[in-house]
């Protein structure tokens, strides 16, 4: 592997989340996974072993308000402290009673003020940080034919987020995020990439696209939806994860590495994923229920440099000379090959250079830090 590349895969970064080291379950049952952080200094501290593990984390994202604290000042150094730097913050639109019928979206006009002052009261805590996201995710929508005005209530949403945006700084983000059903299941304000990016655009040019792998129908194509957005400057960030059916949240790179690796490749004609990591916010999105949080979080972060590594292989100018020669054949091996080549062996090496466990998820389980963590959290 070439110099270039290898410095590109050893500089690779991604945000972790507070939520994923805490217990979370499904809509049946929370279960108690020995060793889960119970507060959020103990999430703070997930989040730093898994850098000092994998050397591949460059925050940690925050949502609120979960991890509501009355010093943020305290926040910020404890999470420079660990080796990191505070990413992301989330706003929560959907644990509040008066959300029943929507937030940013709501006919309401009490509950659209609620919701913007809660959105308002993050792009404060991003100040007190030094945070340059604002990820939103609006679960407003409708269950029931006619329950909801479809463009009265996209004209609300806009209009809410054009009131959170003033109130931002010049050098901070708005991440609009999308998803197709849930917890509304017969219409969705924000959808998909397209409502998502109609609404960017109305509000201003520091709001972007979030895209979340586990937000789409069943066989949609994330690679496209990538380029076009991209395209456009309007892909601002990423939630990793899979999923099977719906939202589940699941290990990145568990159910389908091949579309993570395709993914990675439409990236890397748009940005250098290690170089311009202002450009666009990487974020592990997932909930584990049976597993073990921080072997998740190691295998997931892991899982994603792998894939990224695979991308670096492609041969742009064969694959864009194959594709302009109508070779489809050749396209797609140029990309099977790439995707068939075992990147492990490389990632050591880069670990080795580093002064990195080759397996961080193998010295996690077999140097004792994961007895400790357990025991110490009883």
């Amino acid at each position: 592997m070439n110099e270039q590349r290898s410095q590109m895969l050893a500089n690779f970064r991604v945000e972790v989340p507070s939520w994923g080291f805490s217990q979370s379950g499904t809509r049946f049952h929370a279960f108690e996974i020995p060793g889960q952080a119970r507060t959020l200094e103990d999430r703070i501290d997930d989040a730093g072993l898994v850098q000092q593990l994998t050397g591949a984390v460059s925050a940690v994202a925050l949502h609120i308000p979960w991890d509501e604290t009355s010093d943020y000042q305290a926040l910020q150094e404890r999470v420079e402290d660990v080796g990191l730097r505070v990413g992301a913050i989330n706003p929560n639109l959907f644990q509040e009673e008066i959300y029943r019928f929507g937030s940013l979206a709501s006919s309401d006009p009490e509950a659209r003020a609620v919701a913007v002052s809660h959105c308002l009261e993050c792009v404060e805590i991003m100040r007190l940080t030094d945070s340059k996201g604002l990820s939103i995710w609006l679960p407003d929508g409708s269950n029931y034919p006619g329950q909801m005005d479809f463009a009265a209530a996209f004209g609300r949403t806009v209009e809410s987020l054009q009131t959170v945006y003033e109130g931002m700084d010049a050098d901070q983000t708005m991440l609009i995020e999308y998803k197709f059903f849930e917890p509304a299941f017969y219409h969705t304000v924000l959808s998909d990439w397209g409502t998502a990016m109609l609404a960017a655009q109305d509000v201003g040019p520091n709001a972007k696209i979030l895209v979340d792998l586990g937000h789409h129908p069943m066989g949609t194509n994330i690679e496209a939806i990538v380029a076009l957005v991209s395209k456009y400057g309007r892909l601002g960030g990423f939630h990793f994860n899979s999923r099977k059916y719906a939202d589940d949240d699941l290990t990145t790179g568990s159910l389908n590495p091949y579309e993570l690796f395709l993914i990675f490749v439409e990236l890397n004609k748009f940005y250098n994923l290690a170089k311009q990591p202002g450009d666009i916010c990487l974020v592990l999105d997932q909930s584990h229920n049976v597993k073990c949080k921080l072997e998740a979080t190691v295998q997931s972060v892991t899982n994603l440099q792998l894939m990224y590594a695979k991308s670096l292989l492609v041969d742009y100018d064969k694959l864009k000379a194959a594709q302009e020669s109508r070779d489809a054949v050749g396209c797609e091996e140029l990309l099977k090959d790439a995707f068939d080549t075992d990147t492990r062996p490389w990632l050591q090496e880069i670990k080795r250079q580093q002064g990195l466990p080759e397996d961080p998820l193998q010295y996690f389980r077999e140097s004792g830090l994961k007895e400790r963590r357990i025991e110490a959290r009883r």
